[in-house]
């Protein structure tokens, strides 16, 4: 065994749940590469095993017992980083053109949708499956910039951005977990459909600020039923889109809604929805409540995933989207403002952020991307802001970095 100050260098097989992992060994080559994190479960250390894992530098100063972990940072074996995931088939820039038409389109679709029901007409599916079949391809080309997109708020339009966002997350997560794209494009259209029969439960109880009382908490869950029976007769629905539909409020241990369904009668996607949904509700701006960081979002998911998550998906879930997801507004040490602009999976509290504020000078500054896990760059990521902690106007700025 190797000390270095606080730190080890142990064999794998010395390697047990509770452990800090602050550095992996390729067996191959003795590349050391960056890869933090708490074990949690004896399957991760088998994951590093069959990666060809031979030995693991560990902090004994950040040992803790496996069942009081924070999760939000899963040690998972290193992968190669280029500069392009490498199922992207063209640049975050270029496709950042197409995501934004994408974006503009679909909600635009959103809204028809919506003023269809009201009016008692029959949905389109034919032209919405269009559309979220067109996100599916853009996020296999390259799916940072719909990612990007999602980021964007605007408080008073939450129903429509938020069924739009859950389609793009979901999309994504199964692309993650390699899904077949036919399935997923199945799922990306149940996600774009999931929340419609709110259109039919009174605005006054969506956007209570208060407490619901018990009548309004029924008529609420009722937009389960109500969007399941605006669809259950259109044919071009597959059963796997409309199962994201009637299930996306199940929980495993039986305690959601509407039918009290639990984990063996769940299958996976409807737990993939239960955890996308959740997050990007909890990460929204509302016209009642602030909208959550993504951090922080991540541990609410991680405590409650023991009962009512999966709890392998929801990690599974994390990895995916990121510790710091593409398009989060984040202050560096130096006192520079940025936006999050690619993963680094390898290292991911260090990922690339196009900065454009410096807030020491409280003014702008050219815009460049910084890649955190160079050594060249000795800036890290201080904090996750909002635009108004720094009275900032993010659209300007957010097209500033990405459009333009």
């Amino acid at each position: 065994m190797t000390t270095t100050n606080t730190r080890q260098e142990i064999s794998l097989s010395q390697l047990k749940p509770g452990m800090y992992v602050v550095e992996i060994i390729r067996q191959k080559d003795s590349l050391q590469v960056k890869s933090e994190g708490y074990i949690v479960h004896n399957s991760t250390i088998d994951k590093l095993a069959s990666s060809g894992i031979h030995k693991v530098i560990v902090d004994p100063s950040k040992e803790k017992k496996a069942d009081k972990i924070d999760r939000v940072l899963p040690v998972e074996p290193p992968k190669q980083q280029t500069s392009l995931p490498k199922e992207s088939t063209i640049s975050f820039d270029d496709e950042m053109s197409k995501a934004k038409t994408l974006y503009k389109d679909a909600k635009s679709l959103q809204h028809k949708i919506l003023a269809d029901i009201t009016e008692g007409k029959v949905i389109n599916v034919g032209e919405v499956k269009q559309s979220t079949d067109a996100m599916v391809e853009s996020i296999f080309r390259n799916q940072d910039a719909l990612s990007c997109m999602s980021r964007l708020r605007i408080k008073d339009e939450y129903l429509v951005e938020h069924s739009l966002n859950v389609s793009i997350l979901m999309t994504i997560f199964a692309k993650h977990l390699n899904i077949e794209k036919r399935i997923i494009e199945q799922l990306a259209l149940g996600a774009f459909l999931h929340d419609i029969g709110k259109t039919l439960v009174p605005d006054h109880i969506l956007n209570k600020k208060g407490k619901f009382t018990d009548k309004e908490y029924q008529q609420m869950k009722e937009h389960v039923d109500l969007g399941v029976n605006i669809l259950a007769e259109i044919p071009e629905l597959s059963a796997i889109a409309l199962n994201i539909v009637q299930q996306h409020h199940e929980r495993i241990d039986g305690s959601g809604y509407p039918k009290q369904l639990s984990s063996d009668d769940l299958n996976q996607y409807a737990r993939m929805i239960a955890i996308v949904d959740t997050y990007d509700a909890m990460t929204a701006d509302r016209v009642y409540k602030a909208a959550m960081h993504p951090i922080k979002a991540f541990k609410i998911l991680l405590k409650e995933a023991e009962t009512g998550y999966d709890d392998e998906l929801v990690e599974l879930f994390i990895q995916c989207i990121g510790v710091y997801p593409v398009g989060t507004l984040v202050k560096l040490n130096s006192g520079k403002l940025g936006l999050i602009s690619q993963l680094n999976e390898s290292r991911p509290l260090r990922p690339f952020v196009r900065v454009f504020y410096n807030t020491r000078l409280n003014q702008a500054i050219p815009m460049a991307e910084l890649d955190l896990s160079q050594s060249k760059h000795k800036d890290q990521i201080d904090c996750c802001i909002k635009p108004e902690d720094f009275k900032l106007d993010l659209l300007k700025f957010f097209q500033q970095a990405f459009w333009n």
